[in-house]
């Protein structure tokens, strides 16, 4: 297992693909790890090198304390710097808040980005603050069933392939969970996006209730030149649900700014 330490304490990363290609960074959902792209690699292109990590309190990295979307892009910006940039960054939900926020602050460390089922803006902190009060009486899993709900079709939520993604969710620590939630209560990036001028791919999913395609087009729309597609049949992990469908739009883009 590979480790970049950070101020807070350890990072966990891990590297797959070609030993020299180019770099592809990836940035995981609230209440998931880097195995958030397992299904998803085998359909890239094998000549690209895939870089995944557990953000700070996800997965196997340490909790390291209250962030803002800012520090989480800091950490990702530290990590291209560790394994080397330029890179495309490609991040889902809050993952495609953290490319929004790396690309207007370290635009010499990505080349392109990826926005998938992410907005400038995800929820309120009215929201927000409800929901971290509901893990503060009840743990992750009383929010659980609601939140497979909003992340998966209904097909794949009545069959048992969303057991283990249930399960990830609950065994993220409550207090890494919940700083990620005040990250996101406070994070808006409207203003910092619409002035972005890279090479933007945007996906969302028919099904989404998390971040329904409505919200991801708008975000789309504000960056001139990017382009958006939306996976038929799936909510908000679309790359869990179809990776084959999710590979068809990701591949060509990431060709195109290799």
């Amino acid at each position: 297992m590979q480790v970049l330490t950070r101020p807070w304490g350890a990072m966990h990363y891990r590297i797959d693909g070609a030993a020299k290609g180019p770099t592809v960074v990836f940035g995981n959902s609230l209440g998931t790890d880097l195995r958030l792209w397992d299904a998803l690699l085998p359909h890239l292109p094998s000549e690209f090198r895939y870089v995944r990590h557990d953000k700070r309190g996800h997965g196997l990295s340490d909790l390291g304390g209250r962030a803002s979307a800012a520090d989480l892009a800091d950490d990702a910006a530290a990590l291209i710097k560790h394994v080397g940039g330029p890179v495309i960054f490609v991040g889902l939900s809050i993952g495609g808040l953290i490319a929004q926020t790396l690309a207007a602050r370290r635009p010499d460390l990505v080349k392109a980005i990826v926005i998938s089922n992410s907005a400038t803006k995800l929820g309120t902190a009215e929201t927000w603050q409800a929901r971290i009060d509901a893990i503060r009486a009840g743990g992750l899993v009383s929010i659980a069933d609601a939140v497979m709900e909003r992340w998966f079709a209904p097909a794949f939520r009545a069959s048992p392939a969303v057991i283990p993604w249930r399960n990830m969710m609950i065994r993220t620590p409550d207090e890494g969970y919940i700083a990620a939630c005040q990250a996101l209560a406070a994070a808006d990036q409207t203003e910092a996006t619409r002035a972005l001028r890279l090479p933007t791919l945007v996906i969302a999913g028919q099904e989404d209730g998390s971040t329904p395609p409505a919200l991801v087009r708008a975000t789309a729309d504000l960056i001139p030149g990017a382009t958006f597609h939306i996976i038929p049949g799936t909510g908000h992990l679309p790359c869990v649900e179809n990776p084959a469908a999710y590979a068809a739009i990701l591949s060509p883009f990431l060709k195109a700014h290799a």
